[in-house]
Parts: structure tokens; sequence; C-alpha cells
């Protein structure tokens, strides 16, 4: 096994550039400049047929996605918030983790995972963050002490993923910077299996 801590960063819409996507990628530059490797997940990647379970059959890009989060250290999930949640294809994309079930590391046990909520508005932003953690624990994840709600209709990224709003750019960069923290130390701490 590498010393690289490995993150996977799972999240954004099917529109390259959405407000999600960018702040999914500052996080991850933040997960980078603390020394992980990070797997983008992104975009056209989630596009993934409606997760089946009287099939074992995947596609390509399941496979990918489950293989990568087997292997991962640390996740970061960015979902923007569609009607209070998340969105179907950040569930979608988490409902794939069931294939982790019989694993030694069974679903994101073990795993830091920071999350992240962009919506346009202050409530749609908290309650996607607040179902995000709770997925989070149901799957055995530890979600950082910091999570992140960003209101697009106050707080906007340019392509650069730059923005006016330190505070955010701050808090998302502790996201990243928590969750390969929390990944090293899970990873001395817990004989990986």
């Amino acid at each position: 096994m590498s010393d690289l801590i490995h993150i996977v960063a799972i999240g954004g819409t099917t529109r390259p550039g959405s407000s999600s996507e960018k702040v999914l990628r500052v996080s991850a530059r933040a997960a980078q400049d603390a020394g992980a490797r990070v797997t983008f997940i992104t975009g056209s990647d989630l596009i993934l047929p409606i997760y089946e379970t009287r099939t074992s059959e995947r596609d390509e890009r399941a496979q990918h996605l489950v293989a990568q989060v087997r292997n991962a250290d640390g996740i970061l999930i960015s979902s923007p918030g569609y009607h209070g949640g998340m969105s179907g294809l950040i569930k979608n994309a988490i409902d794939y983790l069931e294939d982790l079930n019989d694993d030694p590391r069974p679903y994101l046990h073990g795993r830091a995972v920071g999350c992240i909520a962009s919506a346009y508005g202050w409530q749609a932003s908290v309650t996607t963050l607040h179902q995000l953690r709770q997925v989070t624990h149901a799957l055995r994840g530890w979600p950082t002490p910091l999570g992140g709600a960003i209101n697009s209709q106050v707080t906007q990224f340019d392509d650069a993923g730059e923005s006016t709003d330190s505070a955010a750019i701050s808090n998302l960069h502790i996201i990243g910077s928590q969750v390969v923290k929390f990944a090293r130390a899970f990873r001395q701490t817990t004989p990986l299996p």
C-alpha cells in the first residue's frame, strides 16, 4: 500500500462548471495541498444507471466509482441542493456503495468524509448538508467536524474556483485538509484488512 493518502472527490451536476463542482474542486485542492492524491468523479462520470439491487452487473462508470471508493482513505462529497435535498445524481452514486457491503471495510467504514452542499439559498444548502452527513453516518463514515453549506445566491465562484467570500473559501480548505488529516490518523491507528 502506498503512503500517499487517496481521496475520492464525488460531486457536481451534469452541467460542467456547476457551483457544486467548483466548491468540490476548491476543497480537493486543499486535500492535494495537504499531500493527498485526489481522484475526481464528477459531471458525466455520475451519469450512472439507476442502482439496481437485483443484479450485480455494473457498467464501467459504476465499477470505477465503487473501485475508487473501495481503495480510498477519505471522501469528499458535494451535492447541489435540489428541492431541499441532495440531487438524485449524487444519491444514486451513493447508492452504488451498497456494492461494498461485504468488503473488509464495508461502505465508508474507517473513512473520513467531507460533506459540502451548494444551493441557491440557505435553507436548501443547510438541509442538503444535513442529509449528506446523515447518509455518511448510515454508511459508517466519519463526517469531518466542519461541513460546507454554500449559498450560491450570495457566494459565487469563478472558473478558477476563486471567490470574494473568504469565509467560504476558508471553510472549504478546512474540509479538504480535515479529510486528509483524519484519513492519516485512521490509517495509523487502524490496520487495514
